[in-house]
């Protein structure tokens, strides 16, 4: 246990097919009265396991704050905030070690297998990779099937790109198998109990209670004759009439009130509490549920805290205390478009005259409060409501977005490459304010195109994060404000703004495949322009790959990092704001915006040759760093001041000369 080092994969939420992981990752799923994260890492530290690493999708924080983390492990973080596959995770948890087993499980194992037993396994079959099925149990549909648990040495790290993403299935193994590497299968002994939506998860928790050893709560057997596999704990207050079949699990603090029926499996957890003639079958509650009287919960789950109102029938789905905040995105399409129809209705038919009961007493008050305002001050009923239904949208679509938007949030903070975009919002609303007289003089026409046009949009972000891809999501923030201005506004407000919606795609990630080609190539071209020019200068360079020897003694690796996406993004911000600023043709400003990769590269080569060539005088890991952190600031005034000679010049190549007429002065003679 001492060489193996156990990966768990928590992964991103599952947004828009099941409403509760959309709401909560799996990994804080409560089993039993625990997180099964917490269970899991428990576990791994009572086998002997000392080292793991958690590899999470932008969940890092909510995972510090609801678990309770197991002082026996070392436990480290790799908060991915683009997907990486389940390859990609194990080259970043690995870290480029040798001689190291590694032991990766997913983070809703319930039921974890013991280690010793997997390793003797691996090694058994001489492999290199082993992929661990569940197994084959009667009437089991996941029989056989993978239990995403895998046991590897750190030798496969070869076979892992070092960037971009890369799954175990389709990517690492049978990368291992063209390299004529050894790959097995091996059934578990027992369901290992992973899960990622509420069916599994019920699934999971059965297994767990009809396995009492892994019960792991302060619960005693209880059986009387009429019931079974029950465990209710001391604390639990049950009504004589009321009925518990196996196998179910009452903890402490639950009240089951008389007439009540609970059918296992079934697992009532702390503070529960069951009213009467309610029935709970195949379900679990969560610490704090309530179920009222009369109520029918069947195959569900019902979260923290959360209330079945009474005569309820819940059955096949989760309920949650809290809104999902957009985590559904069928229900967020939903509720923005019936909340964009009745605006634009309500609009369209106060424009007409067909004003109904409660227009008419709007229009009243509107009228009374009107009399009482300057005439600069008085509003007409159809700006009024067009600006009242615009609030209203803009705190949907928040609501929608929120996720979308804290994920953006992330990874402005987090990737140099992105960390401009955090300043892409402010500079459209200071555009936009810039252009406010231009603005204002459009008339309000909403048009039913943009409906149309949102939808659309949704069905696009809908497919995307049903083919877990980030990138189509994020772009439809700006598809999804385009398509409500045209709704809301119309078509000379949309065209109004639309250079501000284009400048505002700056602040989006580029898609994961183009930024791993662009970022290759730029980083191959890098190195070569710095080479070329230090040996124009006169040093001697060998270049060995992205490294570039200086002599003997200096080395300068360029990284991914010094690859110049980051300037070029940076650039591209900075060209478009002067171009949405100045008042010149649109020929010219084309040349601006298209000028900026150009200068962003040779910003790039300049700071990469002037680090070169100061690290061959500075010694000191400390002022290297220094150094280093500041060349690459110091391109940015380079840069601005490059765009503006570059107007500069444009002004003087684009301007006739002004003729001035020639004074002629004269003396009067006497």
């Amino acid at each position: 246990m001492l060489n193996a080092k156990a990966i768990i994969l928590v992964g991103a939420r599952d947004f828009g097919r099941c409403p509760l992981a959309s709401n909560l990752p799996t990994a804080l799923w409560s089993v039993l009265g625990r997180p099964v994260l917490e269970r899991l890492l428990s576990n791994l530290a009572d086998q002997g396991i000392k080292r793991a690493a958690i590899c999470c999708n932008g969940e890092r924080q909510l995972l510090a704050e609801s678990i309770r983390f197991d002082d026996r492990l070392q436990l480290e973080f790799y908060d991915e905030l683009l997907p990486v596959g389940t390859a990609g995770c194990i080259r970043e948890a690995a870290a480029g070690k040798s001689d190291e087993l590694l032991v990766v499980l997913p983070a809703s194992t319930t039921c974890p297998p013991e280690i010793d037993w997997l390793v003797s396994e691996h090694r058994r079959g001489k492999a290199d990779l082993t992929v661990f099925l569940n197994p084959c149990r009667e009437k089991d549909v996941h029989a056989g099937q993978s239990s995403g648990i895998y046991l590897c040495s750190s030798d496969i790290l070869q076979h892992i790109p070092e960037v971009g993403y890369f799954d175990t299935k389709e990517g690492l193994i049978p990368e291992l198998l063209s390299a004529g590497k050894t790959v097995q299968a091996s059934e578990l002994r027992h369901d290992a109990g992973s899960f990622k939506d509420r069916q599994e998860y019920l699934r999971a928790v059965e297994y767990c209670i009809e396995s009492a050893s892994n019960l792991c709560v302060d619960v005693e057997f209880f059986h009387n004759g009429e019931t079974k596999d029950v465990w209710i704990s001391a604390k639990a207050e049950i009504e004589s009439d009321a009925r518990v079949y196996g196998p179910a699990v009452v903890m402490d603090d639950v009240t089951i009130a008389s007439g009540a029926v609970i059918l296992g499996p079934a697992v009532l957890e702390c503070n529960t509490a069951v009213s009467s003639d309610s029935v709970v079958a195949n379900s679990v509650l969560w610490s704090g549920a309530r179920v009222e009287p009369n109520c029918r919960i069947e195959r569900a789950v019902i979260g923290s805290d959360a209330a079945v109102d009474k005569s309820s029938l819940v059955q096949d789905k989760a309920l949650t205390r809290t809104p999902r905040h957009g985590s559904n995105p069928i229900e967020s399409c939903l509720v923005i478009l019936l909340s964009s129809i009745s605006l634009v209705g309500g609009v369209f038919r106060n424009a007409g005259g067909h004003v109904g009961g409660l227009n008419s007493g709007l229009q009243l008050l509107l009228d009374k409060v009107g009399q009482k305002l300057p005439d600069w001050a008085r509003l007409s009923r159809k700006t009024i409501l067009t600006f009242l239904g615009s609030i209203i949208v803009l705190i949907v679509f928040i609501w929608s977005y929120g996720p979308c938007i804290l994920d953006l949030w992330g990874l402005w903070n987090q990737s140099d490459e992105y960390s401009s975009g955090l300043l892409v919002p402010f500079m459209a609303v200071y555009i936009l304010w810039s252009r406010r007289k231009s603005i204002a003089q459009c008339s309000i026409k909403p048009s039913a195109w943009g409906l149309l046009a949102f939808v659309f949009v949704q069905v696009f972000r809908f497919v995307g994060l049903v083919l877990r891809y980030t990138w189509p999501e994020m772009l439809s923030v700006v598809l999804s404000i385009a398509a409500l201005t045209l709704l809301l506004f119309g078509w000379q407000y949309l065209k109004k703004v639309f250079p501000v919606l284009l400048f505002l795609c700056l602040m989006l990630p580029w898609p994961n495949p183009i930024k791993t080609s662009i970022g290759l190539t730029l980083q191959r071209y890098a190195t070569n322009s710095a080479v070329f020019c230090l040996e124009v200068i006169g040093y001697e360079i060998v270049k060995e790959g992205n490294i570039i020897r200086i002599g003997e003694d200096v080395s300068v690796a360029v990284l991914e990092a010094c690859n110049g996406l980051r300037m070029v993004t940076a650039f591209f911000v900075i060209s478009g704001l002067v171009v949405l600023l100045v008042n010149r043709k649109w020929w010219e400003k084309l040349i601006v915006l298209l000028s900026s990769l150009p200068i962003a590269l040779l910003c790039n080569t300049i700071r990469l040759v002037v680090t070169a060539m100061f690290f061959t005088v500075l010694e000191g890991e400390y002022w290297e760093d220094v150094f280093h952190d500041f060349g690459g600031y110091a391109m940015m005034p380079l840069a601005l001041a490059a765009v503006v000679g570059e107007l500069w010049l444009l002004t003087k190549l684009t301007t006739l000369p002004v003729e001035e007429e020639a004074i002629v002065i004269t003396r009067q003679s006497r």
